[in-house]
C-alpha cells in the first residue's frame, strides 16, 4: 500500500490575546435638570450645600485678609506720622540746644553795650555783632520774653527776689536780671526777675 504523503497539518496559531483594557474610574453621572430621580436630587443638594460652605469660607478668609490689610495700612500711617513728629521734635530740640549755647554770648554782648567805652569804633563793632546775633535769633524764631513792667507770669518768669513796695502794683516785675527767650512758643530760658508785692 502506498503511503500517501501526509502533509503536515498547519499548527494552530494562537490568536492574539486582547490587551487588558485600562480600568476607567466610574464617574457619577451628573443628573440632568428635571431628571435623575431621588438620588440625583440628593447629590445636587449636597453639591449646592458644599458650594455654599466653600463660598462662605472664602468670604470669611477674604474678610480676614482685608481686615489684616487695613490694620497694616493704619499701623504704617501711624508709624509715618510718629516718625514725622519725632523728626520735627528732634530738629526743634537741636535748635533749642544750639540757641542755649549762644545765650551766654548774647548776655556778654549785652553787658558790653551797657559798659562805658572810650573807643567809639570798638563800641560800634560790639553793637553790630549784637544786631547780627539778634537778627539770626529772629530768623530762627527766637524771641526775647518781655519782663520789666509786666505782670509776673510763672510760665515765663523766674522770680529770684521778692520786694514789698506799696508804690508798685501787685505781682509786678520791677527788674530783670537776665533776659528770657522763647523758641516759637516754647520757653528755652526763663527771665530772671525781681517781683513786687
Amino acid at each position: 500500500m502506498d503511503e500517501e504523503k501526509k502533509t503536515p497539518e498547519p499548527l494552530e496559531e494562537e490568536a492574539p490575546q486582547p490587551e487588558a483594557e485600562a480600568e476607567v474610574p466610574e464617574t457619577p453621572e451628573t443628573p440632568e435638570k428635571g431628571g435623575g430621580g431621588k438620588f440625583g436630587r440628593k447629590k445636587e443638594a449636597e453639591l449646592k450645600k458644599k458650594l455654599e460652605a466653600l463660598k462662605s469660607e472664602m468670604e470669611a478668609a477674604l474678610g480676614a485678609e482685608k481686615d489684616k490689610y487695613l490694620r497694616l495700612a493704619a499701623e504704617y500711617e501711624n508709624y509715618r506720622r510718629r516718625s514725622q513728629k519725632e523728626k520735627e521734635t528732634t530738629y526743634s530740640d537741636g535748635k533749642a540746644d544750639t540757641v542755649l549755647q549762644l545765650l551766654p554770648v548774647y548776655d556778654n554782648l549785652e553787658r558790653a553795650l551797657k559798659a562805658e567805652c572810650s573807643d567809639p569804633g570798638f563800641y560800634k563793632g560790639v553793637e553790630m555783632t549784637m544786631a547780627q546775633l539778634t537778627e539770626i535769633f529772629a530768623k530762627m524764631g527766637v524771641t526775647p520774653i518781655e519782663a520789666a513792667g509786666q505782670p509776673f507770669d510763672p510760665a515765663e518768669h523766674n522770680a529770684v527776689i521778692h520786694v514789698e513796695d506799696e508804690s508798685l502794683g501787685e505781682n509786678l516785675v520791677v527788674e530783670e536780671f537776665q533776659k528770657g527767650f522763647k523758641l516759637n512758643d516754647k520757653v528755652i530760658r526763663f527771665a530772671m526777675v525781681k517781683v513786687a508785692n
